[in-house]
């Protein structure tokens, strides 16, 4: 992995260290086209390897000649000419209006549509709007991505210098009233290439990050020290994907959720998604989300069947409590009834057994069923705020924190970031232990199995560990030894920004082990549901050695549920808690 930026290949670098896991870790499930590719890219050029990793890197496929010079890289042509003869990239591609649009800024589109009557002032969308109805059908259906041969960019070979002898375009019949366009192309002389091996780049990404959320700048980032990570020894086997149909999967999940993304008919798109659960963890993650996304979106749209389909199909952990409000919403109050009973005798989470209480004595009432009265929680300490108007733009957390705070005791605005912190730098060795499907590649900012239902159980023995030093007052020593060598790596629980000396300082020294403990086990308890929710502000009084949290509300605000069961928790366990109202004060 390239580390130093002085090297003007480092990206060069990186695209090939990307093919070497690839290749060492997935030969098994390669296949031909795939094989093949790393073995002739590896036999090409530098300056022709180079240039593919930095068209790679880009966003999109389509690349004007004039936007691929690089120092490092030389001229374009000699460069690119054998990537065409692999047939990896077109020097010909056919393009549409909205390419050209997305190629050209607006100044150029405007000379080349000089005879088109567009005012200066359309921007280049409104610009498009105006001229696509008028495109003759077949370039109309070119837009629709359907092949056709609209407008077509056509290069001689390279003479052998490597230099192009130039480049011309043709016009089909029936696009006459484009002449400017083409003339003004000509003129330019600044060929447009197509990518055409993304899709084959792609997965090779999917199989290094196990995802397609991450991208190249993560070495750039790293190599530059804007981000570190944490160092794992995991085995040459570790993999996301453990076969060939986990990749296809995954991409035809990915292909799905753009589709849902660009408002495309949930119903429609859920056909197309497996209703059974996938073999890989990994995948299935995805699958649910997917399913719970899609229900919503037939909520949105009152297709109530659609969206019980969905909800039924998904594992997601709010996908039964959907499923029961769904059946509410389509007055189907009987069945929502027994499934609600019936994931009352087992709730999933302490946030499904909080919302069950809410529905249950509903659902009861709207059968004319009699309905037992609940007990009402022990409301939290409470105490009220007022401030100008005018000072609303400063956020109601900040000017809590600002009258509170006192030089003997210290506000902090910490929200969810310190209790997750002090777990993440006291347990780090629990959670970036090198187990199998946890690790598999460097650029992770914690486990993979974070939100896996036996996460806790497969790291006992190591949380235990690590928890037990709050017996022993080791805590204290662990947490600012990892404050301070691991300073700055990503870690899901860390957000290094929100930490400093004192805060840390404070924490460590007001807040009793016995409440870190309860507040750890808790969060081991459900990751997922659990790290959020904690109160707003932190107030510490050293001299006393004892803290006081608190949730700040502004008008009209209400606590979420998470707050809810938090502060209940507080409360339960008899833990220094306050909910603050700011009111505005009276001009």
């Amino acid at each position: 992995m390239a580390k130093q930026l002085d090297n003007p290949f480092y990206y060069l670098d990186n695209f090939e260290f990307v093919l070497n896991w690839v290749e060492q870790r997935y030969a098994d499930i390669l296949n031909g086209v795939e094989a093949r590719f790393i073995q002739q890219y590896r036999g090409l050029p530098r300056a022709s390897r180079a240039l593919l990793a930095r068209m790679v890197m880009r966003r999109g496929v389509l690349f004007r000649h004039s936007r691929l010079h690089y120092p490092e890289i030389g001229p374009v042509a000699p460069a690119l000419a054998p990537l065409v003869t692999a047939g990896w990239v077109d020097d010909a591609p056919l393009l549409g209006l909205r390419q050209l649009f997305d190629l050209f800024t607006k100044p150029e589109l405007l000379r080349a549509f000089a005879g088109q009557g567009l005012p200066s002032t359309l921007s280049k969308a409104a610009m498009y709007a105006r001229m696509a109805p008028a495109l003759p059908p077949c370039f109309a259906s070119a837009e629709a991505g359907a092949v056709a041969t609209p407008l077509s960019a056509t290069h001689t070979k390279a003479a052998p210098s490597g230099e192009p002898h130039g480049h011309s375009v043709r016009m089909p019949p029936g696009h006459e009233h484009l002449a400017p366009l083409s003339g003004w192309w000509a003129q330019a002389g600044d060929p447009v290439c197509e990518l055409l091996v993304m899709p084959l780049c792609e997965r090779f990404r999917l199989m290094f990050f196990g995802n397609l959320r991450q991208d190249w700048s993560e070495f750039v980032l790293a190599d530059l020290g804007l981000l570190r990570y944490e160092t794992v020894a995991f085995s040459a086997s570790c993999r996301a994907l453990e076969s060939r149909r986990d990749i296809d999967d995954y991409l035809h999940l990915h292909a799905c959720s753009e589709r849902l993304l660009g408002d495309e008919n949930a119903a429609a798109i859920m056909a197309c998604v497996s209703p059974q659960a996938h073999a890989n963890p990994w995948i299935e993650r995805r699958r649910a989300k997917l399913l719970f996304r899609i229900g919503q979106a037939c909520e949105r749209a009152h297709d109530w069947q659609g969206a019980l389909r969905a909800y039924g199909a998904s594992s997601h952990g709010e996908a039964r409590m959907r499923h029961i409000r769904v059946l509410e919403r389509a007055l189907l109050y009987e069945p929502a009834l027994l499934a609600a009973e019936a994931a009352l005798s087992e709730p999933a989470s302490e946030a499904e057994a909080q919302q069950l209480a809410r529905m249950h004595p509903r659902l009861r009432r709207k059968l004319g069923l009699p309905v037992q009265a609940a007990l009402k929680p022990h409301p939290p300490a409470t105490l009220t705020l007022h401030a100008p108007p005018e000072d609303a733009a400063h956020g109601v957390e900040e000017l809590a924190r600002r009258q509170l705070h006192q030089a003997e005791a210290p506000a902090h605005y910490v929200e969810n970031t310190l209790v997750n912190a002090l777990f993440g730098l006291l347990c780090w060795e629990a959670l970036f232990a090198p187990l199998p499907g946890a690790f598999f590649h460097p650029f992770q900012r914690g486990p993979a199995d974070l939100g896996e239902p036996d996460f806790m159980h497969r790291r006992r023995a190591r949380f235990d560990a690590c928890l037990s030093q709050l017996d022993s007052g080791q805590y204290l020593h662990t947490i600012r030894a990892n404050f301070d060598a691991k300073a700055g790596r990503q870690c899901s629980f860390v957000h290094w920004p929100a930490l400093n000396t004192q805060l840390l300082q404070h924490a460590l020294q007001c807040i009793p082990p016995e409440h870190l403990k309860k507040w750890f086990l808790r969060l081991l308890a459900d990751i997922s549901a659990n790290r959020s929710g904690f109160p707003d502000l932190i107030q510490f009084w050293p001299e006393q050695r004892r803290y006081r949290m608190i949730e700040v509300k502004g008008p009209g605000d209400r606590l979420q549920d998470n707050q809810r069961r938090w502060l209940a928790y507080f409360a339960e366990h008899d833990m220094p808690v306050a909910v603050c109202f700011v009111q505005w004060a009276d001009t």
